[in-house]
């Protein structure tokens, strides 16, 4: 399974673990996922995700999922929520 958040695009980043004798070695930052269950208020369903915490706290600025998918760059979302961006739009026009 990939470590990317499916709403937000974040993927983990590399970086030092420095010790107290200022010794570094490589370590990942993994992003804070969480499998997540978003209502779809235009679809009329449940939309299951893998989202770091960050983009739980987006979509709750936002108001609703509906309105962060369609108001969202399309470059930051997974390919299956292109497809679902895609009859959103065509869904509210």
């Amino acid at each position: 399974m990939s470590k990317k958040c499916e709403l937000t695009g974040k993927i983990p980043l590399k970086g030092h673990k420095v010790s107290h004798a200022n010794n570094k070695t490589k370590r990942r930052f993994l992003p804070n996922l969480k499998k997540v269950k978003f209502k779809s208020d235009i679809l009329n369903r449940t939309i299951r995700l893998k989202v770091s915490n960050s983009g739980v706290r987006s979509v709750d600025k936002k108001g609703s999922f509906d309105e962060y998918i369609i108001n969202t760059k399309s470059k930051y979302l997974s390919l299956r929520l292109k497809k679902i961006k895609k009859t959103l739009l065509s869904k509210t026009a």
